[in-house]
C-alpha cells in the first residue's frame, strides 16, 4: 500500500511542478505581448503570431508533465 501512495505522490508532484512553469511563462508572454502592442500597435499581427507560437511551446511542456504524471499513476 505504501508503494501506491508514493506513486500517487510522485504523480502529484510531477504535474504540480510541470504546470507551475508553463503557467508563469504564459503569463509573462501575455503581459509582454500586450506591452509590445501598446507601444507599437502597427505590429499587432507580428507580435500576436509570435506570442501564440510561444504559448504553444510553453503549453507543450505542461502536456509532457501530464503524460509523465499519468505514466507514474498507471504503470
Amino acid at each position: 500500500m505504501e508503494a501506491e501512495a508514493m506513486k500517487l505522490l510522485a504523480a502529484a508532484i510531477a504535474i504540480a511542478v510541470g504546470a507551475i512553469g508553463p503557467g508563469l511563462g504564459i503569463g509573462l508572454i501575455g503581459s509582454r505581448a500586450v506591452e509590445a502592442i501598446g507601444r507599437n500597435p502597427e505590429a499587432t499581427s507580428k507580435v500576436q503570431t509570435v506570442m501564440i507560437l510561444a504559448i504553444v511551446f510553453a503549453e507543450a511542456i505542461a502536456i509532457y508533465a501530464l503524460v509523465v504524471a499519468l505514466i507514474l499513476k498507471f504503470v
